[in-house]
């Protein structure tokens, strides 16, 4: 071991030791497994209901609402209070500080107050000595309620005008007298269904009381910092004593950016009101009745256009079914509205958000935030202008694309459209989509595939083969401008071993290795040389969620910032302590490079920062990072949300049988921008993980509820997610090459997380293709989502019966 400080005998050793000539690895744009990966194999990896129970610790169950619509009469605990080992029951007035906890605006009590808005909606918790004690208990509460009039359905919200947030809407041009004056005009609608998150690590938090009146939480949430204000919130106490620690996730997906506060202030409130560290857990069937979906999307569109297809003017109208509460349903919905055009220019268009309300769970964040419910939208128009005119979808695809003129298309000034502003007013910049479909048709023989369809459709009556090529432009960033932010804290140890913490959080994605990744590759050291800590309230504060495919941009920024700092001050003691020439000193290959005298000299790593210590020179430094550029006036609709669009195509071929509604993916071809790749490997599992999850929401998953408001798909046994045999027999998934980030993003690269999910459109339009045929491609069949055998079948016998 190196001593702390060096004899002159000890430095004339360290001169005389061999060069280190093995190059470093795991720096960014190399394939690197994930941090963990062993760890999730073995099990080793440790998860909060993983960790030892602490002593007197007590466990928590909710009793919830049994009515969508109720007010509540009269309460009475008594027989839960008095079940042998049940040592606290909690009600709404029990709570120290804030009743609502609704992450951006009101309307989430912690507890109910007396007006019950969905079935499971929390009105009490047990804290027990055992979880089963706490679930039994909870079954004995006697409540009576006045049952209300509920609003289940998103079209009798909007009908009524129930909403939880107003009204918005984006304008371009005069949307109204282009659809009068197109060649031809056609409307469409559907309903796309929502989707559980359905994570493998289930809602969980454990909650220990500290000296000073505060609480540590262990949660797993992606927003560690939204849990810690609430917690303090309903608390009454400050933000700075509570702490919350967050090393990984089992899944996240967005349903654990604002659902796992709620968990971590009731355990608080059990927790300061007995004194004991208390844990809550949720069941599976808890966490799918009480916790938020996916938003349903109800969509419709107007749409005129001319012989060659191109829009020449959209009236599209998206309404979000947002639940009980606001929750993030504002930002979602805007996202739906920002995505509805898709990778396509539609001219004169006018798109309007609705948020409705409806008395079930509030629906939340999922993986792609309201963006794949708007792309669905324009996807739906392609296919059906495309059947309506008799050529193929592709090719009424690649007219509409953003950047592709046409002569007989101009502005007021007699100029060629560029066709590359938005709805919303932002420009389309640094456009790889033309280039990018073309690549893929190319390399995965669209144009022969669709020839060698037609063909097996004509000879064969009860299966029908569909083929589509849907292309994803997903803006990246926040859009509400102040969470593009973000912290780092980096520290170098005097054995020349780095710790990294910033306000990412780990669900599985690789975001820690990729970060860890930037730091290396800033210092030039080996990967292995750097540990990454638990993300924790208290090392980087105020942190924005781990969500809107930003964790890499956002903190692999930040913590290059605390690199760049330190290494400023190595750099300038490099200068003065080896005397070296101007401007030659660089850190490469584990070492500090620099010329002196005209001659290369070599220091290794550790030895050099060693010897900056010994000069007192700052070796830790937080780091910070917002991203610029971004704008958006709400009141005009009109401004540049996203800092950069991330990019991709997929082309999907399916199997229908038209007897049963069965269906089968045969191939996937994928293409997907991802600027500079961090790490090549994970972004393809990324993508790869991506689509199937996009797949499942069009097709397997579906969430039903009875006449009653009651989630009937509440397990695994009612609802359906992808499994190994849903994947497809092919599948090709490629990265884009040598095509870095047009932006000034972390080594040029792009965000990966949410975007490659839209993939998943194509299979749904794949199989709407195949089912137009039973019609010879002449009728558009109504095809809601998911497409489950039943759906496909109804939509086969309606084109039976029309054709």
């Amino acid at each position: 071991m190196r001593k702390l400080i060096d004899t002159p005998e000890n430095e004339a050793a360290q001169r005389q030791r061999p060069v280190k000539t093995k190059k470093s690895k795991g720096h960014t744009g190399q394939s690197m497994k994930h941090e963990s990966a062993e760890k999730h194999v073995s099990g080793k990896a440790v998860y909060v209901d993983d960790m030892p129970e602490l002593p007197n610790q007590l466990h928590i169950a909710v009793g919830g609402s049994a009515y969508p619509h109720a007010k509540i009469k009269s309460i009475d605990l008594f027989a839960v209070r008095e079940t042998l080992g049940v040592v606290d029951v909690i009600a709404v007035e029990d709570v120290p500080g804030h009743v609502d906890i609704g992450p951006v605006f009101s309307g989430d009590p912690v507890l109910v107050e007396e007006i019950c808005e969905y079935v499971g909606q929390p009105i009490f918790a047990v804290a027990a000595t055992s979880i089963e004690i706490a679930r039994a208990a909870v079954k004995k509460a006697n409540i009576e309620y006045e049952i209300l009039e509920p609003v289940l359905d998103v079209e009798k919200a909007l009908d009524q005008k129930f909403f939880v947030r107003p009204t918005h809407q984006h304008k371009r041009g005069d949307s109204e007298t282009a659809l009068n004056n197109a060649a031809h005009r056609i409307q469409g609608q559907m309903h796309v269904n929502g989707q559980e998150h359905f994570y493998l690590e289930g809602q969980v938090c454990s909650v220990l009381p500290t000296e000073d009146g505060g609480m540590h939480v262990y949660s797993s949430s992606q927003h560690p910092t939204e849990v810690q204000k609430l917690v303090a919130e309903v608390l009454d106490i400050s933000i700075n004593k509570v702490q919350v620690e967050v090393r990984r996730m089992g899944g996240g997906f967005g349903g654990k950016e604002t659902q796992a506060a709620p968990l971590a202030c009731i355990a608080a409130i059990m927790a300061h009101k007995t004194g004991k560290p208390v844990k809550y857990r949720m069941t599976r069937h808890d966490d799918m009745v009480m916790t938020g979906k996916r938003h349903p999307f109800y969509n419709q569109y107007d749409v005129g256009f001319d012989e060659q297809g191109i829009i020449h003017g959209a009236d599209l109208i998206v309404t979000g079914d947002c639940g009980n509460s606001p929750d993030l349903s504002d930002a979602i919905v805007d996202r739906a509205m920002f995505h509805s055009d898709n990778a396509y220019y539609l001219n004169n268009a006018t798109v309007t958000g609705h948020r409705a309300k409806t008395h079930k769970v509030s629906n939340t964040a999922y993986r792609g935030f309201g963006g794949p419910q708007g792309v669905i939208l324009a996807e739906l128009m392609m296919d059906d202008i495309a059947r309506h005119l008799g050529e193929d979808p592709l090719t009424i695809r690649k007219r509409n694309l953003y950047g592709v003129t046409h002569d007989h298309i101009r502005t007021a000034d007699g100029d060629i459209d560029p066709r590359d502003e938005t709805h919303y007013g932002q420009k389309v910049e640094h456009n790889l989509l033309s280039e990018l479909i073309s690549d893929l048709e190319k390399s995965s023989d669209y144009w022969a595939r669709r020839e060698a369809i037609n063909e097996f459709n004509k000879t064969s009556p009860l299966l029908k083969k569909g083929l589509a090529l849907t292309p994803v432009k997903f803006g990246i960033s926040f859009t509400v401008q102040f969470l593009n932010q973000a912290g780092a804290l980096v520290h170098i140890y005097t054995d020349g071993s780095i710790h990294l913490n910033h306000g990412g959080t780990e669900m599985g994605q690789g975001l820690f290795l990729k970060v860890a990744q930037v730091v290396a590759e800033e210092f030039q050291v080996d990967l292995d040389t750097i540990q990454v800590s638990a993300t924790r309230t208290d090392k980087v504060p105020n942190t924005s969620p781990t969500a809107a495919s930003s964790g890499t941009d956002l903190n692999g920024m930040a913590a290059r910032d605390a690199c760049l700092r330190i290494k400023e001050g190595l750099f300038a003691f490099a200068y003065e302590h080896y005397q070296a020439d101007v401007d030659s000193v660089k850190l490469f290959d584990s070492h500090l490079v620099y010329q002196k005298d005209g001659e290369e000299q070599r220091v290794p790593f550790a030895d050099f920062v060693q010897q900056a210590y010994m000069g007192r020179v700052p070796l830790s430094s937080t780091g910070f990072y917002k991203t610029p550029k971004i704008h958006y006036d709400r009141e005009s609709g009109k401004g540049r949300p996203f800092y950069y669009y991330a990019n991709g195509a997929a082309v999907s071929e399916v199997i229908v049988d038209t007897l049963t509604g069965e269906h089968r993916l045969q191939r996937v071809d994928i293409l997907h921008d991802v600027g500079r790749s961090l790490n090549p490997d994970i972004d393809v599992g990324q993508i790869e993980g991506a689509f199937i999850q996009g797949m499942g929401w069009l097709t397997t998953e579906e969430l039903v509820w009875n006449n009653d408001g009651r989630l009937t798909s509440n397990g695994p046994a009612t609802y359906k997610i992808p499994a190994v045999g849903d994947t497809p027999f092919e599948f090709n998934v490629d990265l884009m090459e040598d095509r870095p980030n047009g932006e000034a993003t972390v080594y040029r690269s792009k965000a990966v997380g949410e975007p490659p999910f839209m993939h998943g459109i194509s299979v749904w339009s794949a199989i709407r293709d195949a089912i137009a045929s039973v019609g010879d491609y002449k009728l558009n069949p109504r095809l809601d989502t998911p497409a489950t055998p039943e759906k496909v079948l109804f939509a086969v016998q309606e084109v039976q019966a029309k054709g």
